[in-house]
């Protein structure tokens, strides 16, 4: 049924329908509205069999449903930023641990300086955690990302995050096609864990293990990992046979075919990054894009795929490693190890800095004329960076950059509506 509701709303709806039997909540900006709408349909009696928990912390929240899922019960919970960072050795737990539990992350940048906006600093943090990472394009994929994820977790014993973009997509009001329960019972089946905690057949769940064994218990989380390449397009397929739509799935190429210029990116960006790419073909050129669904694991023979014919390949993405530049672009490099395109990376986004139709534009123009650099900071304020460092240079006290910069782009502004007046 297509319903006009927010984003947040619709993801605690299409969790409800999948029948989590324990929700772990603890509030944090912007998944907030998730947790607060399943407790909602819990209170109202549309969630029956599920014990709703208010717990003390992100890690907490995230224990619990490791003690739940333990225990049998299908387990969800929800987190952003730096309640992630708060529950990261419960990360690696849920994970060594082998349980399917099915976790929203609300993307939100990660301080300091605080910033509450969207980037995706925070799944960066986590990418090697052995979770299987899930990106939202559009509120409708944020949706149904969530139903394929518990199918995914418990077939494959493994816990999925699926990331949506914090106010851009988690505070959006627009039509999404919330299933029946009917349907999302027919897709997905009652909860059979392959290990769990009982009293009748004890044995311990986290033992100690040694070098003697630690490898193969890694190499076999890695192997699982694998597994998922070829699961996670199938539950695709799957689900597109029950509710008549695409959605999930490894790679989500677009106009690609002729394309001498493909951008790669994931999340909602890409929203952007399409427009662009039907504007510029209406002006004759060859561009396309590639949206990536599933980071963990990375699809690096289907991306190899989809970029193959192509000249140059401009990544687009909401994170940065210090000293490196772009976190995606290191595993767009991987799946093109063979290849002569150059790899270009555009860091944009970062706490939740608006990416425009004329900023992606401007690269295209760069890109086709060689004179896009390796490593791009779109809209990055370059005279407020040197002004900075000259400050910083010329005083041995010179404070709090964070601070500096914002009194300074505060100053600016302030005389620019001077002048105007």
């Amino acid at each position: 049924m297509l319903k006009q509701l927010e984003g947040s709303a619709a993801v605690a709806q299409a969790v409800a329908l999948c029948r989590p039997e324990v929700v772990c909540a603890y509030p944090i900006t912007p998944q907030t509205h998730i947790v607060e709408g399943v407790g909602e349909l819990v209170k109202s009696g549309e969630l029956t069999n599920c014990e709703y928990i208010n717990v003390e912390s992100e890690f907490a929240a995230l224990s619990v449903a490791i003690g739940a899922s333990a225990g049998g019960a299908r387990a969800y919970t929800a987190t952003a930023s730096q309640g992630l960072l708060f529950m990261a050795e419960a990360v690696y737990n849920a994970s060594g641990l082998g349980l399917p539990i099915v976790m929203t992350l609300g993307n939100r940048a990660i301080g300091a300086p605080i910033n509450i906006w969207n980037d995706h600093t925070d799944a960066m943090s986590m990418k090697d955690a052995g979770w299987i990472q899930l990106f939202a394009e559009t509120n409708q994929e944020a949706a149904d990302l969530h139903i394929q994820a518990f199918r995914l977790a418990e077939e494959l014993s493994c816990p999925v995050m699926v990331c949506m973009d914090g106010f851009i997509l988690t505070h959006a009001y627009e039509r999404v096609d919330i299933p029946t329960q009917e349907e999302v019972d027919a897709f997905l089946p009652p909860y059979e864990p392959v290990q769990v905690l009982d009293p009748a057949d004890p044995y311990s769940i986290g033992a100690m293990v040694g070098p003697e064994a630690f490898t193969e218990v890694r190499y076999l989380a890695h192997r699982k990992q694998l597994q998922a390449l070829d699961l996670i397009p199938e539950i695709g397929s799957i689900f597109k046979d029950v509710f008549g739509r695409d959605s999930g799935g490894l790679v989500h190429p677009y106009r690609t075919d002729d394309a001498e210029t493909i951008f790669v990116a994931m999340g909602s960006v890409n929203g952007t990054i399409k427009d662009v790419v039907d504007a510029e073909r209406e002006n004759g050129r060859k561009v396309g894009s590639v949206s990536i669904c599933s980071f963990r694991p990375f699809p690096l023979e289907e991306l190899r795929l989809a970029l193959e014919g192509a000249k140059r390949i401009v990544v687009v993405e909401k994170s940065l490693a210090p000293g490196l530049g772009g976190v995606l672009a290191s595993n767009v490099r991987m799946a093109l190890r063979e290849a002569p395109h150059p790899v270009h990376t555009v860091i944009a986004g970062l706490g939740g800095r608006p990416i425009t139709m004329k900023g992606i534009a401007e690269v295209l123009q760069s890109a086709e004329a060689g004179t896009l650099p390796d490593v791009t900071f779109l809209s990055l304020e370059k005279a407020v960076v040197e002004r900075e460092v000259a400050r910083s240079a010329d005083m041995r006290h010179s404070g709090p950059t964070a601070e500096s910069i914002l009194k300074a782009i505060q100053n600016r502004s302030a005389q620019e509506r001077s002048n105007v007046s």
